[in-house]
């Protein structure tokens, strides 16, 4: 068997595999590996969504343990004791409390990166500013455009004005390292831009490299092929934000991510080892995916793939 199978089924097995919350959740017991916690899984809007009233959103009303946070992932060292998240959502502070209990007396994350500037990614750091926490220099990690368009954009200027937030520049391909054993590499992806470039991050510890691209226009606009990353990472975070064709009731060419059904065709090829790396996130409030047992999990899990679910710990 090959070494890069032999790791996601180590990877696999150390999975906390609960779609719920648990306020009593913690990682597994002795692991010193880095690993990645997923804070949220659902489109900028969340789940439910504003005004919906669809089966899909008032099962929600019914039963409100199923609501999700949106898309956002952190990264932990266990041995340092430092965290960072990739994009602050608009429910950043009940990410960050999630966040807190996987490390011990912090209850901020150590930094934030950000992808882009659609509202789920980067409106939470209102959080930090002078009406809310008040927050001392918390370094956010930005690409040129997004770090224009906080510097000169109200209200998060005064973010940076009130040294609440510590925009430090990112460049795409470059290497940032954040400690002895864990850095991060953007790479831009092709998706809306209308207020900044769009990327998502390859994070690397000592041993093993994560994918993480929660939002991308379909994958052929991409000048690069998203089954080679597949297959040289250890594990891949991908955008799933619709399952299919006429899901919505607009035009879904205004809103070109990769459907689910188009990505499972495209990676029908993969090895099996490489299908186990695939986790699907960003789940738009359509997608069944986000319902537990549906026929569309159980397509996605049958054919080998993964979905990122809320509480999910993966060791990498």
């Amino acid at each position: 068997m090959k070494k890069g199978i032999i790791s996601v089924i180590i990877l696999i097995t150390l999975f906390s595999c609960k779609d719920k919350v648990d306020e009593k959740s913690t990682v597994p017991a002795k692991s010193n590996n880095p690993y990645i916690l997923v804070l949220g899984n659902a489109q900028d809007a969340g789940y439910p969504q504003i005004a919906c009233q669809k089966e899909c959103c008032n099962r929600v009303s019914l039963n409100p343990e199923l609501k999700r946070f949106v898309s956002s992932i952190a990264v932990v060292d266990p041995i340092s004791n430092e965290s960072w998240i990739f994009d602050a959502t608009p429910d950043f502070t009940a990410q960050t409390k999630l966040l807190s209990r996987y490390v011990k007396d912090k209850p901020l994350p150590d930094g934030i990166f950000l992808t882009h500037a659609h509202i789920g990614h980067y409106t939470g750091l209102m959080f930090l500013g002078r009406e809310a926490l008040g927050a001392i220099k918390m370094p956010v990690f930005a690409m040129p455009k997004m770090q224009q368009f906080l510097t000169e954009n109200g209200p998060w200027s005064q973010l940076i004005e009130l040294e609440n937030i510590d925009v430090k520049p990112l460049q795409k391909d470059s290497i940032i390292i954040l400690n002895s054993r864990i850095s991060v590499q953007p790479i831009q992806v092709p998706h809306r831009d209308e207020f900044s470039e769009t990327v998502g991050f390859i994070i690397k510890n000592q041993h093993k490299k994560a994918l993480y691209i929660p939002d991308i226009d379909k994958w052929e606009k991409w000048n690069r092929k998203i089954t080679d990353y597949i297959k040289e990472v250890d594990l891949a975070i991908v955008d799933a934000t619709f399952f299919k064709e006429g899901e919505i009731n607009r035009d879904m060419s205004e809103v070109p991510h990769p459907f689910v059904e188009e990505s499972l065709a495209l990676f029908e090829n993969l090895s099996e080892g490489d299908k186990m790396k695939v986790f699907f996130i960003h789940f738009n409030h359509t997608n069944p995916l986000l319902i537990e047992g549906s026929d569309a999990q159980k397509l996605v899990q049958n054919k080998g793939f993964n979905i990122a679910k809320q509480g999910l710990v993966i060791s990498f």
